[in-house]
């Protein structure tokens, strides 16, 4: 049985079975048991690869963070995570270059995440938002049909664990709910291209 750490468009801990290609630490949200207790404990969310340095981890160890697990980068990206500063270091450096130029002040890690968490959660409950699907950049998550889907080129992509499962054109216009939240939808918009599962290739 999958343990409940792999994490969805929506920003939801799940128990399914695809690891996907990226990791994530929201810092320790599971008790002795591997049980979820808490959805995040402090607002630094990162998204790390899978490997570094041969570093090896026992998942969901006592008393240590819980490696989360997502499909891809624009998943992460969706549920509010940044890029890691130490494993991820180069793209970490041009998330912040971008996220300065959009924002105009020098932005370190703990700026953006306070940033970040104002705009992930709602009540307690992932925030989402209203914009016309015309505006949006590539690697931007929105709802469809009550679905998280990937936009790409003219193509939106529909989400699963293991990935992605399907395509339709994308709409030239209409108002849909975005999931990605607004300050990393602007990061995109200014070109930064999140690392995507290569099922959209035999998709598109």
């Amino acid at each position: 049985m999958p343990l409940q750490n792999r994490v969805t468009p929506f920003g939801d801990i799940v128990a399914l079975p695809g690891r996907g290609l990226m990791m994530g630490n929201r810092g320790i949200l599971h008790d002795d048991r591997a049980r979820i207790v808490r959805p995040w404990q402090g607002r630094r969310w990162i998204a790390c690869k899978l490997e570094f340095r041969g570093r090896k981890r026992v998942v969901m160890r006592p008393h240590s963070y819980t490696e989360l697990f997502f499909l891809d980068e624009a998943a992460a990206l969706s549920a509010g995570h940044r890029p890691c500063a130490e494993c991820r270091h180069e793209d970490y450096q041009r998330f912040r270059s971008l996220w300065q130029s959009c924002f105009g002040s020098p932005a370190s890690a703990d700026s953006m995440d306070a940033e970040l968490h104002e705009h992930r959660l709602l009540a307690r409950r992932k925030r989402t938002y209203r914009e016309d699907i015309s505006t949006l950049p590539d690697g931007t998550y929105v709802v469809v049909d009550g679905e998280a889907r990937l936009i790409l080129g003219k193509k939106v992509f529909r989400w699963s664990d293991c990935a992605y499962t399907g395509a339709s054109p994308r709409p030239a216009r209409g108002v849909v709910d975005v999931l990605t939240p607004r300050p990393i939808v602007a990061v995109l918009a200014a070109g930064y291209e999140p690392s995507i599962h290569p099922s959209v290739m035999a998709l598109s």
